[in-house]
């Protein structure tokens, strides 16, 4: 695993850490946390964050959810949010 993969995952149970209870997360929030810079280069970011949220649910730490319901990751197309498995 890379640097930047590491720090794509990091940077999900980051924000996580920061929401409420049961909040989600955009995977452009985690590019936009891990790019840090003013221009477009998070964009190029957002399919590693996905696949960074498919390895943190693949561990239980984390879901993935389209319209507020768990999806199989390999199988989500489209917009995606990210949230800490409900229980």
């Amino acid at each position: 695993m890379s640097d930047t993969d590491r720090s794509l995952e990091d940077a999900v149970l980051d924000l996580l850490d920061r929401r409420a209870p049961g909040a989600s997360v955009c995977p452009s929030d985690v590019a936009r946390a891990v790019h840090r810079c003013d221009d477009d280069g998070w964009r190029e970011l957002m399919e590693p964050v996905r696949r960074a949220a498919a390895r943190l649910a693949a561990r239980g730490q984390v879901e993935i959810t389209q319209h507020g319901a768990p999806v199989d990751p390999a199988k989500a197309r489209g917009p995606i949010r990210i949230r800490r498995p409900s229980r």
